[in-house]
């Protein structure tokens, strides 16, 4: 675990809501999430509707922020024993059991192209669970379904746009892990990789206009270092993929295994649109 310095953000919402006080992977990743929803813009009172809301990293962010009189329904296609160490079945008990349970309700095993709502949402968020999906046009079409719901949408994904050479093991990593998924079947949390030029034309061509981007900083965190090591666990597998393909993948690992082992994770991406 990287050591970095929890604000005061953070230590009042642990503090409050009695909940990730004895896990520092979880703190880490709950103060990045509550500057991604900061940087939304989610106000107290809102309606939101969370797809891919995963152990609920983001969920609980929105929940704060939406306050009392706020609602979150966080939806998510895997099945409750999805996930490690700690299923979404097991994190999104612990999160019903607080003070913010009242405000979330979770419903797992929901494919979205399905999912309906007579009542519309203000704000829908997608939080890093872009790259579960396989083909850019199941994306789009999740896009062009919450026109019909949403006032606004909220995406969040991590940036490949790497700005310092400690990421780049990151970004290989994910490489390594999407061409994977392009050539042996697996339920990994990479199946493909969005650029957000990519993201900001799928919004466009579902009728959404861009009203914000930016990056938030998130080097602290140990994904980059989670994805090297899954990166390095699968190479033996790349046995079955095309030799020329097998080259590059070979290329891949060097630059990935290359560094000194003082790796960051990628930054997030923000774009935000109505």
């Amino acid at each position: 675990m990287k050591s970095f310095q929890l604000s005061e953000n953070t230590r009042t919402f642990l503090s409050k809501y009695q909940l990730f006080e004895d896990d520092s992977i979880q703190q880490a990743q709950l103060q990045h999430r509550m500057k991604l929803v900061e940087a939304f813009g989610i106000k107290k009172g809102m309606r939101v509707l969370e797809i891919g809301c995963g152990q609920g990293d983001t969920t609980v962010a929105i929940a704060d922020a939406v306050g009392e009189n706020g609602y979150v329904v966080a939806i998510d296609i895997a099945a409750p024993d999805y996930g490690a160490p700690v299923t979404i079945g097991k994190a999104a008990e612990r999160i019903k059991k607080s003070p913010l349970g009242e405000r979330i309700d979770f419903h797992f095993e929901m494919d979205f192209s399905f999912f309906e709502s007579t009542i519309p949402f203000d704000v829908a968020v997608l939080s890093h669970c872009s790259w579960y999906f396989r083909q850019p046009r199941d994306l789009f079409l999740y896009f062009k379904k919450i026109r019909g719901l949403a006032k606004h949408i909220c995406f969040a994904e991590w940036d490949l746009d790497f700005t310092s050479i400690t990421q780049r093991p990151h970004f290989f990593a994910v490489s390594i892990s999407a061409l994977y998924s392009n050539f042996v079947k697996n339920d990994g949390n990479i199946q493909n990789l969005f650029h957000k030029t990519q993201i900001q034309q799928l919004l466009q061509q579902a009728n959404f206009e861009v009203v914000k981007q930016l990056t938030v900083e998130a080097r602290f965190l140990d994904d980059g270092h989670w994805e090297k090591n899954h990166a390095n666990n699968i190479r033996a597998e790349f046995i079955k993929v095309p030799p020329m393909l097998q080259t590059l993948v070979a290329s891949y690992y060097e630059l990935m295994n290359a560094s000194d082992g003082n790796d960051h994770s990628l930054n997030s991406f923000i774009v935000c649109a109505k």
